[in-house]
């Protein structure tokens, strides 16, 4: 699919500033919609959407079909009645300048769940429609997300494969005595579903009449710890127990000299085929009312994949076993149309992998960060190369903002040694052309200056930030995926900088 020249920034929702612990769906995404149109910027992206489990990742959800409920708006919930003000007056506890998981969560859910009480007790006959027909429109998929997150409720947060017998192992006896002994809490899962989805379609809608599309994110595993993997355990390589037989991760690379361990559980390939990718086209088609563009995330994976086993203590153990590569994205082109795909081609990356990528003509990624070191790939990273069917960052949410790239040691959150930041500093300098400018800015313009169709920046880029505003470090589990920014700091300086790039380099 072609794209036509364009900017844009990402930011998670979780990321966006507000008095209720976390970012959510209310006053100041559309603020941030409202800056981005004023700066001229076409694209929104956004991290997985899903509920968080393990270590608050969205590439660890409890489902890859719901909405994270934490983000529903709570003010929009009390301007119609179904909160109070001493309702959220909890609230004040709550850390405002990051993320506090295990409070927001207590908090927010707490707090939602009077909201679905007041709902069931005065929705009128239109809301109750409404609920219904969202339950009956998102039933295949609805329905074991309500349970499971209700089982995993009475079982005290347990993984799924610690349940009692019959429910851990899906007996329909044990299906429908769960499903009728927790009815009331099924309903509560899915209002909160139905209440995220309207809250998300409306901030998508003003989001459009700005001239702004929305990039979401499919994660090419889900959790094992996950509705998808405990309602469709034919699908996933695991053992008798239902504990993962083998685990993904890429081998040793940039972050790490033992590579990464992720600890998702592999897809039995051969029986989504036999299938016919149903569970896949499902999840392309739920996205795709989510998104307007999806980035494929581990886009490698789909044409072959780092298979680890379960019990290996790192992911430098594992082993390459091929994927379906076009096999699928046949089925998915069949069963939806051309596909808005932007492909994380990052990584370990083959002639095959490439090959793949054009076969659909799906735009690759880059990382700006990445094209000033000794990496052998470095070169395909550098401006001067780029194709124009290319996605080009400054960074991912996974590296260091670019300011904390270009101020910190770099030693200890990559493979490099102090000998090779100092070169490649050195090399950014030459490269770049620029003395004493502002780091994060050489970059944009450089970014939004290259043929690359569509140009993403971090925010914590656009606001110039430090190593403080990193939303990830890969391999670790905690301290991740907790930074906001502050009420204050999309300034008007800030926004026309921005929109005068964009207009310069026609994007």
């Amino acid at each position: 699919m072609e794209f036509s020249r364009c900017s844009g920034v990402l930011l998670h929702i979780t990321s966006l500033p507000g008095p209720y612990g976390i970012g959510d769906l209310g006053q100041s995404a559309y603020e941030f919609a409202d800056f981005l149109a004023g700066a001229g910027q076409k694209l929104w992206q956004v991290l997985p959407l899903s509920p968080t489990g393990y270590g608050d990742s969205p590439y660890q959800g409890f489902s890859a079909f719901a909405g994270n409920p934490l983000c529903v708006d709570l003010e929009a919930l009390r301007a119609r009645g179904l909160l109070s003000t001493a309702d959220l007056a909890g609230a004040s506890a709550l850390p405002q300048d990051q993320v506090g998981y295990g409070p927001v969560i207590t908090f927010r859910l707490a707090v939602l769940r009077r909201a679905a009480e007041k709902f069931f007790q005065q929705a009128s006959p239109a809301e109750r429609l409404a609920l219904d027909a969202f339950c009956r429109d998102n039933a295949s998929w609805l329905d074991d997300y309500a349970l499971f997150m209700a089982c995993k409720e009475v079982h005290n947060g347990e993984v799924w494969t610690r349940w009692e017998r019959g429910i851990r192992q899906r007996q329909p006896v044990a299906l429908k005595e769960w499903a009728a002994r927790l009815a009331r809490e099924l309903e509560i899962f899915k209002y909160w579903q139905f209440e995220f989805f309207q809250q998300w379609h409306k901030l998508k809608t003003y989001c459009h009449e700005r001239g702004i599309r929305i990039m979401g994110d499919i994660p090419i595993y889900v959790a094992h710890d996950s509705a998808d993997v405990w309602a469709h355990s034919d699908l996933f390589q695991l053992d008798v127990q239902g504990n993962p037989a083998v685990v993904a991760g890429v081998p040793p690379d940039y972050f790490s000299a033992t590579g990464q361990l992720w600890g998702n559980p592999i897809y039995r390939w051969e029986v989504m085929a036999d299938l016919g990718y149903g569970w896949w086209i499902d999840r392309f088609r739920a996205a795709l009312d989510l998104f307007d563009v999806v980035r494929l995330d581990h886009f490698r994976g789909f044409e072959a994949y780092w298979e680890i086993p379960a019990n290996a203590p790192t992911a430098a153990h594992g082993r390459w076993v091929k994927a379906p590569g076009a096999s699928l994205f046949r089925a998915l082109q069949t069963a939806l149309g051309e596909l808005p795909v932007v492909a994380e081609n990052l990584g370990v990356v083959t002639p095959e992998v490439e090959a793949l990528r054009k076969e659909f003509g799906f735009p690759g990624m880059s990382l700006l960060q990445f094209a000033f070191g000794y990496d052998p790939q470095g070169p395909s990273f550098r401006p001067h190369n780029y194709a124009r069917e290319l996605a080009a960052y400054t960074g991912g949410h996974d590296n260091d903002t670019t300011v904390g790239w270009w101020t910190s040691s770099g030693v200890g959150d990559s493979t490099r040694t102090a000998e090779e930041v100092r070169k490649e500093r050195a090399f950014t300098r030459a490269y770049l052309g620029f003395e004493n400018e502002a780091i994060n800015w050489v970059f944009i313009r450089a970014l939004f200056a290259s043929v690359a169709s569509i140009a993403v920046v971090p925010l914590q880029d656009v606001l110039g930030l430090g190593s403080e505003a990193r939303m990830n470090l890969p391999g670790t589990i905690k301290g991740n995926w907790t930074w906001r920014y502050s009420r204050g700091a999309l300034t008007e300086e800030i926004r026309d900088r921005l929109h005068a790039l964009t207009r310069i380099y026609d994007r």
